[in-house]
């Protein structure tokens, strides 16, 4: 069991029992999955990029990410419908622990002049997205054969009622809001 899941199970679990008022310990928020996202246009110019990109992808969240396709053609963009335009992953269980723990205590504060996170990226259900815009924050991922920095989009979904009982749990857990 990971680190954050045993204190979750132990410490947070409990302690959102009481603070939240709840009857029973299953009523208390928990982590159902955490999506990370990165957008590759520039795919469509350097196929290698896509290869390269999902190296580092895999090395972060520790499973193989999927490709996500253009749904339709847009001119403009020079996209056309079923080109690469990005890859996607979703964790559960065990490797989402892992990843939030991670993301957390070792990859957050990495960031230059980095002062928290804001609290008002929750969407209203609880879940909590946050963009980072240089991956190479992640100590897997090696530094010297990056071919181009990109950015990612992490979404921690919870099974809060509302923001606020997300901000608790997340709070819990060591993310570094900055109220």
């Amino acid at each position: 069991m990971s680190v954050l899941a045993r204190q979750y199970k132990e410490e947070i679990r409990p302690a959102l029992k009481e603070e939240l008022n709840y009857d029973n310990v299953m009523e208390t928020p928990e982590l159902d999955k955490v999506i990370i996202n990165v957008g590759l246009g520039d795919a469509k110019e350097d196929p290698k990029l896509l290869e390269s990109v999902m190296g580092d992808i895999t090395m972060i969240a520790g499973q193989q990410p999927t490709v996500t396709r253009a749904k339709k053609a847009i001119a403009n963009f020079k996209i056309r419908e079923g080109m690469p335009v990005g890859m996607k992953v979703t964790l559960r269980d065990k490797n989402m622990y892992e990843f939030v723990y991670r993301l957390i205590n070792i990859a957050l504060p990495r960031i230059r002049d980095f002062r928290g996170v804001s609290r008002d990226s929750f969407d209203g259900r609880g879940n909590y997205s946050i963009g980072i815009r240089d991956h190479t924050i992640f100590p897997e991922v090696d530094v010297e054969e990056v071919d181009q920095i990109t950015g990612l989009q992490i979404t921690i979904v919870t099974s809060a009622e509302d923001d606020e009982e997300g901000y608790q749990l997340l709070k819990k857990m060591g993310m570094p809001f900055n109220d």
